[in-house]
């Protein structure tokens, strides 16, 4: 009788493992965002029209298309910084269009992003930018908060640069602080955009290959507007391409850039139609 009782125990906890382990697996594989024929128009232009999007967990998503055509207001959807008139964005299965502003700050936590022009306290240093965040949603101790601010400045490459104010700062340095800052609360999240903007070919392939490296190291998911093409396809994990309002298509860089869809094509390659000589 024993050993029957035995059996049945290791059974059903052999049971429960298997089941915790597929449900992992599931969540692993699953999106971390989803959005749901979204719509959003601005008086008579619409910007979005019915779009859907699947984000994938711990990858680096490249959103492409062209310039004015709402890149940056589908970004701002991801993190609720506007609101959809129809559908849902799903983060984590919760569809934060729905929630009140208590409930869409906690799911904000997830989140960090690093802006066009870096968005820093001109009035502080940059350990005080980076530290910013620490100190307003944090109890750490001051001796913990610098540690963690050094820490992510040397990750970005700015060792001893934390006594300068962003006015001392170059276009690249100023990005690579913003990076930090974004970077100092562990986000799970991190969404970037145009972080490329107004720096020469040379920058710009720095910060790609640096947040090439801390997305790899962090495992965080990434979700990157950009115009710098190609350089963003040896980046990526997967490209999309917004185009009137949808997701013309979505896949890994090697399989995008042979899409047959012609107005892709032709904006990968710089404007010509497919079949004209560059």
């Amino acid at each position: 009788m024993k050993e029957q009782e035995v059996s049945a125990s290791r059974s059903d906890m052999t049971g429960r493992v298997t089941a915790q382990t597929s449900q992992d697996s599931r969540t692993a594989s699953s999106p971390v965002i989803r959005l749901v024929n979204v719509s959003k128009s601005f008086n008579d232009q619409v910007v979005l029209d019915g779009l859907n999007l699947e984000i994938p967990r711990g990858k680096l998503t490249t959103i492409i298309g062209r310039s004015g055509g709402g890149k940056s207001v589908l970004l701002k959807h991801l993190i609720g910084l506007l609101r959809p008139d129809e559908g849902q964005v799903l983060v984590e299965g919760i569809d934060i269009t729905r929630l009140g502003q208590r409930e869409l700050n906690e799911i904000r936590k997830k989140f960090a992003m690093l802006f066009q022009g870096a968005a820093l306290f001109d009035s502080l240093s940059v350990f005080e930018n980076v530290a910013f965040p620490l100190r307003e949603k944090t109890k750490l101790k001051d001796e913990e908060i610098t540690a963690k601010v050094l820490d992510c400045l040397e990750q970005v490459g700015l060792t001893g640069m934390g006594q300068k104010f962003p006015s001392e700062l170059s276009g690249g340095m100023r990005k690579r602080a913003g990076l930090a800052r974004a970077l100092v609360l562990g986000p799970e999240i991190m969404l970037f955009d145009e972080p490329t903007t107004g720096l020469d070919p040379m920058l710009a392939r720095t910060i790609h290959d640096l947040i090439l490296q801390t997305q790899r190291r962090y495992r965080f998911t990434s979700v990157m507007i950009s115009h710098e093409i190609p350089e963003v396809f040896g980046i990526s994990d997967y490209v999309a391409m917004l185009l009137d309002g949808k997701i013309a298509e979505m896949a890994p860089p090697e399989q995008f850039v042979r899409t047959q869809n012609p107005s892709i094509q032709e904006f990968i390659n710089g404007g010509k139609p497919v079949g004209v000589a560059r």
